[in-house]
């Protein structure tokens, strides 16, 4: 008999990865490492975590003697050799770090985050970034929550750039999806006239000694009187503003706006009357450049009304509050996936509010030093901020595309070319550029607004909104071409076609409206024509017309749970079937939303003969031969 080999024993295991741990971290070399885990009886999955437990009892030792940082990260990366070399577990160096992070003080933190600064690209390296990059998170989280974000500030930034270059673009634990406002962010001043010290002479100032409060003026630097008369009025308008600009939605209530507005044209008027020397503010520049202070940048406005000239003599100052209005007013005016439907400009509201961001840009190019650029390149990154704003309607979708894969299904080969007659006659002929072909809103939807108009009275029964396959297809069309479509409502609709009734009316509104046609003697005659050739055709001619709504209907039926396979054989890609799941539960819908789709993107071209030949490919044969048989049928 062979003899038996020997069992796994965990003490002993866990020394002698404890004592090669510490020879690997001597030498700083991993080799002893490999040689144990080569020789250690057991599993793979006993060793790594033995040896997981081993760096972690190693690092509390370190940590207890109050070992310099250099060894700590000496075992962080020894951790990473031993992922690399597959002797443990992948996430082992992560809750190494968050150890330590959890155990030294800030100072000391910020050494070990240069280091995980630094290995930004092994973290996201496919061996580290599926297993670390909640922990990286939760370890990034933890510490901006002991960080001060004022005596912190350079600390806190870093860690926000270093998660900016860890996670993609589209993910989506950094993205504010919902466009929500930091209403916390609230701008603490002055509100009780009887306190206000604006209006007393400067002259008592002088006599009695001004208390320079910690912060807000230099040793050297004694006030001024400022030319801009402040009284206690402007100071509260000027800083009241500060709660527009933290709650956009406030302008569009009729009574906050008219405030907004009064107090806005008030403190514009001071900037346009009162100008900055720019002389005076390129050699304050010049200066600081030559004595090397670096700039003080604070998260908060000082709201001292002792600081208030001071602030408005101020270009840096100035350029803050009308950057604000900029923003502000580009939030206004535009399409946000998630703003109430009742958050509507009136045209006077959209009139001032483009009449004053070109003033404010007038007031950015002539504000010192380089007003003309900095006004310039504050436009063009506004403009950029639309290509943002646009993405995140449509749901951030991955900047990365996906690669089509070798066994993707061969396209259904085309055994004859659409007849002319299914291009349409007229003005009104659909050209085919491609393989896809979508409507135009007013094309789509002229029939639909022709039935809302009450003139021309017809019954809701008759109503093409009240066909479900019609239905389908201008939801598909409104989310690809109509801002509506994003607005949430507080209306209640109880069904689809009450929906799509309330879209037509809106759509009729701004549409221009449908073109009449003159039916002719010739278009009857034509049509005459049609109907007559319709009766005579042949079986296999009706299977080369595209399928009716009638047909989707029925056959959606018997698709049910299989529409998943029949899928990719009819060119869906994963981000459309993933859609399709999002959109219902019913499995019978999604077989109908599969085959609108399939319609909509095939066009002419999505007939019951090339929907059967989709089905003999996916192994769907049994349903292949009914829609043989139901299209024999109805021929």
């Amino acid at each position: 008999m062979s003899p038996t080999p020997p069992l796994f024993s965990l003490p002993e295991a866990r020394t002698r990865f404890t004592k090669s741990t510490r020879e690997a971290l001597n030498n700083k070399n991993i080799k002893p490492l490999l040689s144990t885990f080569s020789q250690v009886p057991g599993s793979e999955n006993e060793k790594k975590c033995t040896l997981d437990q081993a760096f972690r009892g190693v690092l509390e030792e370190e940590i207890i003697n109050h070992s310099s940082c250099e060894n700590v990260l000496a075992i962080i990366s020894l951790a990473i050799g031993g992922v690399t070399e597959g002797i443990c577990t992948a996430s082992t160096p992560f809750v190494l770090l968050g150890d330590v992070l959890d155990c030294l003080p800030l100072d000391q933190c910020d050494t070990i985050f240069t280091f995980v600064e630094k290995n930004v690209a092994t973290w996201k390296s496919n061996t580290f970034y599926s297993a670390g990059k909640n922990y990286l998170l939760r370890m990034c989280n933890d510490l901006l929550r002991r960080l001060s974000k004022s005596q912190n500030t350079v600390f806190c930034g870093r860690i926000q750039l270093f998660l900016a270059r860890l996670f993609p673009l589209s993910e989506k634990s950094g993205l504010n999806l919902q466009s929500q406002f930091n209403l916390e962010n609230v701008t603490v001043f002055n509100t009780n006239e009887q306190e206000s010290t604006l209006g007393q002479k400067h002259t008592e100032d002088r006599e009695e000694g001004m208390d320079v409060e910690e912060g807000e003026m230099g040793d050297e630097e004694a006030p001024t009187t400022c030319s801009i008369p402040i009284d206690y009025n402007l100071y509260r308008k000027f800083w009241s503003l500060q709660d527009y600009f933290r709650n956009p939605v406030q302008c569009y209530e009729k009574i906050s706006w008219k405030t907004f507005l009064k107090y806005s044209e008030e403190v514009l008027a001071v900037f346009k009357s009162y100008k900055l020397d720019d002389t005076q503010a390129s050699r304050k520049k010049m200066e600081e450049l030559k004595t090397g202070g670096e700039h003080v940048y604070f998260a908060k406005f000082l709201t001292s009304e002792k600081l208030m000239d001071l602030q408005l003599s101020d270009s840096n100052f100035r350029r803050h509050i009308l950057l604000q209005y900029l923003i502000l007013f580009q939030y206004l005016k535009g399409q946000v996936k998630f703003k109430s439907s009742n958050y509507v400009l009136t045209d006077e509201q959209s009139l001032w509010i483009e009449d004053t961001t070109k003033s404010v840009y007038q007031l950015l190019s002539e504000n010192p030093p380089d007003g003309e650029r900095f006004s310039k390149m504050v436009e063009h990154i506004l403009n950029t901020e639309e290509n943002w704003n646009s993405w995140k309607n449509e749901g951030c979708p991955s900047f990365v595309k996906e690669r089509t894969s070798d066994t993707k299904p061969t396209r259904i080969i085309r055994k004859r070319t659409a007849p002319e007659d299914f291009l349409g006659k007229g003005p009104s002929k659909k050209i085919l550029m491609g393989k896809e072909y979508m409507p135009t809103l007013e094309e789509f939807f002229e029939e639909a607004i022709e039935q809302a108009d009450p003139e021309n009275m017809v019954e809701n029964e008759y109503k093409a909104v009240n066909n479900s396959n019609y239905g389908w297809r201008a939801l598909r069309l409104l989310a690809r071409r109509s801002p509506h479509f994003f607005q949430p409502t507080n209306q209640q609709f109880k069904s689809l076609p009450e929906y799509l009734e309330n879209m037509v009316i809106k759509l009729a509104k701004e549409l221009p409206p449908p073109s009449e046609e003159i039916k002719t003697g010739e278009d009857e005659d034509e049509e005459d024509n049609d109907a007559l050739l319709k009766e005579n055709e042949s079986p296999d001619v009706r299977r080369d017309k595209p399928v009716t709504g009638e047909q989707i209907e029925v056959f959606a039926n018997k698709l049910g749970e299989q529409w998943k396979i029949l899928a990719p054989y009819l060119e869906m890609k994963d981000s459309e079937i993933r859609q399709i799941e999002c959109d219902s539960e019913d499995m019978k819908m999604r077989a109908k939303q599969l085959l609108v789709a399939w319609q909509d993107q095939e066009g002419v071209h999505a007939t019951p003969e090339n929907l059967i030949n989709a089905l003999n490919k996916s192994g769907l044969s049994d349903l292949a031969e009914s829609l043989t048989n139901d299209n024999e049928t109805n021929s």
